[in-house]
């Protein structure tokens, strides 16, 4: 504050220096037209905790600002407890819902340390998805609002997911209300994470879907080479596409299916690990014959959405876009490695805005739910 450093010197009453400076902060609270918030993103291929600090306009959301992010690594033990939740029992789960949470909140005032954050009106977070099987009633993200609540002493918005789900959606993708009203000058909206799932205007609404697993596949082959992930692509450019492989991926009914559809952990493990695994060939074809699937399907759904954003790790995968391209004849519209990275994370401090707001940020056209909500848990901190 080098406006009151100078006014000290100036003002040597101190009933005058107290009055500037209270009249001061008043009137520059007054003036503070923006929103902070964190956001939190934790994706389903493991890459580490994503945050993102963004400042939103109070009277046109759509005018933000991303002030600082980053991504915290998991360790080995986080990564494999995160990826054998689905088989923990319910005591596991709920220890492991509040550790994680517990990792979030030192994470998050690691974070704000680190880029000297001080002002922030909420979190968001998305947690940790370990069960989503909508079909059946189930969703779980694990990452305890409240002990992160507790740990950062700031209000959380969170578990987005089960109220869709309740209202017989499919709780995702919960991204496309963020796409709509802050990337609205695009055709369609393209995420390529774990799962790679697209949002577009039709018909006047908002529609959209996972079209089929990415990353969540190609590192868990990229592992059996003792790699964390199959960097730009080069192992599956130097692979040969296995065409039998190739035919029985495309022919899975999940690709077939109308929209509103979305995927889970649950479901690669079902349909595709088996599927890949039944094929005796080298984890290079594999990752071939993947990344070709994985395009083929991509373009099945983009061709006709010349000015596409493309943001997620998948962008990274030089040798996947290269055959997007070829299939679909579009060049996408690839954005600053900032909002590749962390778009996702924007968005949840986007839909925790909406949620505060108690503004809608659920579409039923998007999850198939009974009608349009504003989802999200609130957890204000406590000493407990």
């Amino acid at each position: 504050m080098y406006i009151i450093k100078f006014v000290k010197k100036v003002l040597k009453d101190t009933f005058l220096l107290a009055y500037f400076q209270y009249t001061f902060y008043i009137f520059t609270d007054m003036h503070n037209d923006s929103i902070s918030v964190i956001g939190l993103m934790s994706g389903t291929s493991l890459d580490g905790l994503d945050v993102v600090y963004a400042k939103f306009d109070k009277k046109n959301f759509k005018s933000y600002k991303i002030v600082a992010c980053n991504t915290y690594s998991y360790t080995d033990e986080i990564v494999q407890k995160l990826k054998n939740g689905i088989y923990a029992q319910k005591e596991e789960l709920l220890k492991l819902d509040k550790d994680f949470g517990g990792f979030i909140g030192n994470r998050v005032n690691e974070f704000r340390e680190d880029y000297g954050i001080s002002e922030v009106d909420f979190i968001a977070s998305h947690g940790h998805t370990i069960f989503h099987e909508p079909a059946k009633g189930i969703t779980l993200q694990i990452g305890s609002g409240q002990k992160i609540a507790n740990l950062t002493k700031v209000q959380v918005v969170c578990d987005f997911r089960t109220q869709d789900v309740r209202l017989g959606g499919e709780g995702a993708p919960l991204v496309p209300i963020g796409d709509k009203l802050l990337f609205s000058d695009y055709d369609a909206c393209l995420n390529l994470g774990g799962f790679a799932n697209v949002s577009f205007d039709q018909r006047e609404e908002r529609i959209a879907f996972d079209i089929c697993p990415v990353n969540i596949v190609l590192n868990h082959y990229a592992r059996k080479l003792d790699l964390a992930y199959d960097k730009s692509g080069e192992i599956a450019s130097n692979g040969h596409v296995q065409e039998e492989l190739l035919k029985a991926l495309n022919d899975i009914d999940f690709y077939r299916a109308a929209p509103p559809k979305s995927l889970g952990y649950e479901w690669v493990l079902k349909y595709i690990f088996p599927l890949i695994d039944s094929c005796k060939m080298s984890n290079q074809d594999i990752l071939s014959t993947y990344v070709e699937h994985v395009a083929i399907q991509l373009s099945t759904v983009l061709r006709s959405k010349p000015s596409t954003l493309v943001t997620g790790g998948g962008v990274f995968n030089t040798f996947l876009m290269e055959r997007v391209i070829h299939y679909s004849g579009n060049q996408f519209k690839i954005p600053s490695k900032e909002m590749i990275n962390y778009k996702e994370a924007l968005v949840f401090a986007f839909l925790g805005l909406l949620r505060t707001e108690g503004k809608v940020n659920c579409l039923k056209s998007v999850t198939g739910a009974k009608k349009n909500h504003s989802s999200g848990v609130i957890f204000n901190p406590n000493n407990t």
